[in-house]
């Protein structure tokens, strides 16, 4: 079975999720919708998609639509999942799903008791880099693991524009929601939930931060810390130090350069060789087969609350100056 997919927008990242169907046989974009008919029209024809809708609404009435993905600005994704979910629709949310951890909760419980399958998009945890450097991990290949570290930033405004959503802060925008989202699940994934964390911000003239860093404190002693930003040169590095040798990615994230390399004391550093992978695709896939009940769901409901909390203790700190410890993982 050929999962149909509809598109909630026509935003950049939609290319990535096209090449990604493209590559695969088990999904199909079908359809996409824009608020202008139009431009949707235009977008179908370009794209290649057989139909196309002007507005969001009408593309989830569609019957012949299994699942949608949502690429909208991360104000707007618990809004839209929530409708499509209403529909009837299996939903790919792109990250980040929210900063509001009770929102995240609400969306899956509308999931849950509707018996469909609901994801956030973060397709680097697809990769066969990721799962390689986990497993690397698991086994103790640098014994006891003591630090995480992540960087990810690039130059927002002179990429895609002063006017980008993301510096919006009523759209929910900042490089923690961006960029700053991939740090926090990689230092979730290899360090475990976070019992407390400490985030300092640096804000920029539209309000939201342009530069953010974290330290958290990890399970069994693991000490995380990252930085991110929408005005410093693009980094996209993950760093895993264990108390005989390190684990060091410089494409953890985009992986457009798969390969890790393992650093050990007093001898030359060891490449480890990533095959290369269309993460879009396996995420796509994953989904589908979740959807036949063929494969469990990577990324389901707790990693996605996991990130929420995180992500808004990160904030709660930033704002007070201290840490905030897990009991103040709720939102106002």
């Amino acid at each position: 079975m050929t999962i149909r997919w509809g598109l909630l927008s026509t935003a950049r990242i939609n290319r990535a999720i096209l090449r990604a169907a493209a590559e695969s046989l088990e999904a199909e974009i079908v359809a996409v919708a824009s608020r202008d008919q139009a431009r949707a029209e235009a977008y179908a024809r370009e794209h290649g998609i057989d139909r196309a809708y002007g507005s969001y609404d009408a593309l989830l009435e569609a019957k012949d639509v299994d699942a949608v993905y949502v690429p909208l600005p991360n104000a707007l994704h618990v809004e839209w999942t929530l409708r499509a979910l209403d529909a009837g629709k299996h939903v790919l949310c792109e990250k980040p799903f929210s900063r509001r951890p009770d929102e995240v909760e609400r969306a899956f419980d509308r999931a849950d008791s509707a018996g469909l399958i609901l994801s956030e998009g973060v397709m680097w945890r697809h990769h066969p880099q990721t799962q390689t450097l986990t497993e690397l991990v698991a086994a103790g290949a640098i014994g006891r693991v003591r630090v995480v570290r992540a960087a990810f930033s690039f130059q927002l405004a002179a990429v895609h524009g002063a006017d980008d959503a993301r510096f919006d802060p009523k759209l929910d925008g900042g490089a923690l929601m961006d960029v700053g989202s991939y740090c926090v699940s990689a230092l979730r994934l290899l360090g475990g939930e976070p019992a407390r964390v400490r985030g300092e911000q640096t804000l920029g003239p539209s309000g939201v931060d342009v530069v953010f860093a974290g330290a958290l404190e990890l399970s069994d002693g693991v000490v995380g810390h990252f930085d991110c930003g929408f005005v410093l040169p693009r980094r996209a590095e993950l760093e895993v130090v264990g108390e005989s040798g390190g684990f060091f990615v410089g494409d953890a994230f985009t992986i457009q350069s798969p390969g890790i390399e393992l650093r050990r004391e007093g001898a030359e550093a060891e490449s480890i060789a990533i095959e290369p992978a269309n993460s879009y695709r396996l995420e796509l896939e994953n989904i589908g087969a979740a959807i036949r009940g063929e494969a469990p769901l990577l990324l389901g409901r707790d990693d996605a609350i996991g990130q929420a909390r995180t992500i808004d203790a990160l904030y709660r700190s930033a704002g007070a100056a201290e840490p905030a410890p897990a009991s103040d993982w709720s939102s106002s």
